[in-house]
């Protein structure tokens, strides 16, 4: 049987990653805006898939959650 995560667009599981990431952290929308120098509702349209990401802000993302862009955008275990 197909995982149904496997399907995601990259765009959902970006969002998919940022915002558990996020919650591990215990972090706020808000806090990781501040933690990467980007715009709260940026953060939350991109959690929401409303926006497209650019490169540079997906670098800014994963450096604020520390971990390596590809975490990004991988299927979560």
């Amino acid at each position: 049987m197909t995982n149904p995560v496997n399907k995601l667009s990259a765009r959902a599981l970006l969002s998919l990653n940022i915002v558990r990431l996020r919650r591990e952290k215990g972090w706020s929308q808000d806090a990781l805006a501040l933690e990467c120098g980007l715009h709260r509702t940026f953060v939350a349209h991109v959690e929401r898939q409303e926006r497209n990401v650019s490169i540079d802000n997906v670098e800014k993302l994963a450096s604020a959650l520390q971990v390596p862009v590809s975490h990004l955008l991988k299927v979560p275990k």
